[in-house]
């Protein structure tokens, strides 16, 4: 697929189909980060992948946070249920960094693009998924890294959905002019 599609055509999956990712896709969307830029070739992230009873410990952990703090962040409780539902989770790691930690943010957002971009180009579905944060320290404890930060996940899989592309402001409106 061309670029320029691959781009047009990625969505937020939310709803997965049960068919296990070949492991050949798997490394492919590995290889992809791998591959990203990075600011000062830093190469900050850490990937884990989950499956099976180890990626549902990750979702029972999001739920259990949501029931001990009702009200707070009840859309976690909905990222745990896509993330149950998914084959496959990419846990996105870094080492703990306050120095670097906001070049390492726009150089993993960069990379977890990457990801969910070759997802779209091998016919798969993704889902970038930040309510990790609430649960962050325990679901770290869950896969035994309580020594790094959790930015971020990626939920893969075949898309058992085919969403409409959600609307976009025009350049004119993203388009700003120096004020000098």
């Amino acid at each position: 697929m061309e670029l320029k599609q691959v781009i047009a055509r990625r969505r937020s999956i939310r709803r997965f189909y049960p068919t296990e990712v070949p492991q050949e896709d798997i490394l492919q969307i590995l290889e992809s980060a791998r591959l990203c830029q990075s600011a000062c070739n830093r190469q900050p992230w850490r990937l884990m992948v989950l499956t099976g009873d180890m990626k549902r410990k990750v979702a029972e952990t999001m739920i259990q946070w949501v029931e001990d703090h009702p009200g707070v962040a009840n859309d976690s409780a909905i990222s745990a249920r896509i993330i149950r539902q998914a084959p496959v989770l990419i846990m996105v790691l870094r080492e703990k960094d306050d120095f670097w930690k906001h070049f390492d943010d726009l150089s993993i957002g960069a990379a977890i693009e990457h990801m969910c971009l070759t997802a779209v180009d091998l016919g798969l579905g993704a889902l970038w998924i930040g309510h990790t944060a609430y649960a962050e320290a325990d679901i770290l404890k869950v896969v035994g890294r309580a020594d790094m930060e959790l930015p971020s996940v990626v939920a893969i899989g075949y898309p058992a959905e085919e969403p409409p592309m959600r609307p976009r402001l025009s350049l004119e409106e993203i388009l700003i002019e120096p004020k000098v």
